[in-house]
């Protein structure tokens, strides 16, 4: 078993060249600097001196000031966030800026471990003035290249201004942003500082370290045993399926029989699916996406005996009342997680598609709509716009706010409105 686990759906490994950090809260700046650190406020710098419209810079940083940045995503050579403006919807914005190459972080490594008070400094998230001097890790002005999705033609837009002066409030935090910024991830960096310094402490202290010796374990064992062993056999095949559960017979003494198959089914599940892909499909779902996941996969939809006790146990353990939980299987039968999240998770979707389907569905001979954030609302139909861009089909009886998902997603919302009219 743990060969074939070995050689099958390896975990990847960790990659931290793409990092995402939560909203950040308000932050009034009463000595009119937004940044605290030498190399924050130099990435400020770098964008107001390359702004055109100092106006549009202090809409920036009372944008930014206010907390209309999201949450921001750092990529090497890119920052990007949705920023909101005046209008319901966010625009999506990001920061573009040259990545460093090869010599010139081979000029930062080397300058990094000559002097341990440069590495103590980056360990303790700290940038000396002469790593930034031999590399030219921070922008100038004229390297940060702002784009928006807002019809400002300004440079930068106002959205673009906060975001950058957000993003400065990132590198006073952790300077290892500066660098994935510039093309290298923290845990790649510290690796390689690490080795440069024990090859450095070695050839200064004149030491030569030697190959570690290496023997099999085939090599061990056979001395041991006096003959080499037999090679292992060839793995067994994953089954096409999952094994189907022992039947339970009835006993009133023994736990609930449908319980008790319906653990067994599950476990049964995803040891298939763990041992097919290395992955647990269900490890990430919270409480509630399993227990929804748990009774869609049960047929009846809460009308037999045995699915409505079901459905009230569920529901029960996790605070909820049976319709909640019929409702949240009709949006997982509909679309999964992303059918669940439409269901339970009003968002503001930026300018775009949402915009263009009310057009399209009037064009179609549809009523009129109501939007109100990701949702066009008619008298018994409604279709919701899910973060994946599809479209999501719900009715209800007229006069009524009692939405159910319907039908089929799809990514135009004619479509997704058509198949509803059509069952």
């Amino acid at each position: 078993m743990n060969r074939a686990r070995s050689t099958r759906g390896a975990v990847p490994r960790h990659d931290d060249r793409r990092r995402s950090f939560p909203q950040l809260v308000p932050r009034s700046a009463p000595d009119g600097r937004f940044a605290a650190t030498w190399w924050g406020n130099a990435w400020v710098a770098a964008l107001e001196g390359s702004a055109l419209d100092p106006a549009r810079l202090a809409r920036g940083e009372a944008y930014a000031g206010r907390g209309h940045v999201d949450a921001i995503t750092v990529t090497p050579g890119r920052v990007v966030a949705y920023v909101h403006g005046s209008r319901p919807r966010p625009y999506r914005t990001e920061i573009r800026m040259r990545t460093l190459g090869d010599d010139g972080w081979e000029r930062f490594l080397d300058e990094a471990t000559a002097r341990p008070d440069h590495m103590a400094a980056l360990l303790d998230k700290d940038v000396p003035h002469a790593l930034e001097a031999v590399a030219g890790l921070l922008p100038a002005p004229g390297d940060l290249v702002p784009d928006c999705s807002c019809p400002d033609d300004g440079y930068p837009c106002k959205h673009a201004a906060a975001l950058c002066y957000q993003a400065a409030r990132l590198l006073d935090e952790d300077p290892f942003v500066l660098f994935l910024m510039r093309g290298r991830g923290e845990q790649e960096l510290l690796a390689e500082l690490a080795r440069r310094n024990t090859v450095r402490s070695a050839a200064e202290s004149g030491a030569v370290v030697p190959p570690m010796p290496t023997v099999t374990a085939r090599t061990v064992l056979a001395a041991a045993t006096g003959s080499l062993l037999p090679s292992l056999p060839p793995e067994l095949p994953v089954p096409d399926r999952p094994g189907r559960p022992a039947v339970f017979p009835p006993d009133p003494e023994a736990p609930d029989p449908l319980a008790l198959d319906l653990l067994a089914t599950e476990a049964a599940a995803r040891a298939h699916a763990f041992l097919a892909t290395g992955h647990d499909p269900v490890a990430v779902l919270t409480p509630w996406q399993d227990a929804v996941r748990l009774a869609a996969a049960y047929p009846g939809s809460g009308l037999t005996a045995s699915s409505r006790a079901l459905y009230r146990d569920l529901a029960r353990a996790l605070g909820r009342t049976p319709t909640d939980l019929a409702r949240a299987v009709a949006a997982w039968r509909q679309g999964g997680p992303d059918g669940l999240a439409v269901l339970e998770e009003p968002w503001d979707p930026p300018a775009g598609p949402f915009d263009r389907a009310r057009p399209a569905l009037l064009a179609a001979d549809f009523p009129a709509f109501r939007p109100w954030r990701n949702r066009l609302s008619g008298e018994s139909l409604q279709l919701r716009l899910g973060r994946d861009g599809l479209w999501y089909g719900y009715e209800s009886d007229a006069g009524r706010e009692d939405w159910w998902p319907r039908g089929a997603p799809d990514r135009d919302p004619v479509g997704a409105l058509a198949g509803l009219l059509r069952r």
